[in-house]
């Protein structure tokens, strides 16, 4: 019976958990993320936080608070370097156990992300979804999802937006804790951090993309 009562798509209960997590995980965790701004300070010097515009529910953008993983190097033109030649061996480090993702527990708290729905992306790729895949937007961005549990970044782009639809469709409060401890397994394993031959994850370039990759 207590199965059955927490198995409901409650809005007020997920914001609920949401608040709970978040402040948990920031008192948990709270010692080890200024131990790990110490450590991005020394090896990569100032900002510490790595803050970047990132759609929203409803496409609503608002800036995701990260630990900074990448060196500001540029070509002779200004443009940025690869992703590969930016990122730095801690960076690698706290990527491998999704450590550079603490902070987000303080966007839970201010409304803008949840503990769970599909990750949030650029503002610009709104405008390369499909309807169908825009129904990711209906829900709140979250720190972990469906598709996360499923292979992260290893994933094509197509089969990642159906894994967000799909929550979208079937969410619920047990769904939501089985992706929570699911990801606490992954996250010790240190798996699907980037997609394959990328040192993070491709640009989403549409569905033009005959791989359905970005």
């Amino acid at each position: 019976m207590l199965v059955k009562s927490m198995c409901v798509r409650s809005e007020r209960l997920k914001r609920l958990l949401d608040l709970v997590g978040a402040g948990v995980g920031i008192l948990l965790f709270g010692p080890l993320m200024l131990l790990i701004a110490l450590v991005v300070w020394v090896t990569m010097g100032r900002p510490i936080l790595f803050c970047q515009e990132r759609a929203g529910r409803y496409g609503r953008p608002f800036r995701i608070i990260k630990f900074r993983t990448m060196l500001d190097l540029r070509d002779e033109e200004g443009q940025l370097l690869p992703d590969a030649q930016r990122l730095t061996r801690v960076g690698k480090w706290l990527r491998r156990f999704s450590l550079d993702e603490l902070p987000e527990f303080f966007n839970v708290l201010r409304g803008e992300m949840s503990l769970v729905g599909p990750r949030p992306l650029y503002v610009r790729y709104i405008a390369r979804y499909t309807p169908e895949q825009a129904r990711r937007l209906e829900v709140r961005p979250g720190i972990t999802g469906w598709a996360q549990i499923h292979g992260r970044n290893l994933l094509p782009w197509k089969e990642r937006f159906a894994y967000d639809v799909w929550y979208v469709d079937h969410w619920n409060l047990c769904l939501d804790l089985k992706i929570l401890v699911i990801t606490l397994w992954q996250v010790i394993r240190g798996t699907g951090i980037s997609a394959r031959g990328h040192a993070t994850m491709p640009e989403f370039l549409g569905n033009q993309d005959r791989e359905g990759n970005e």
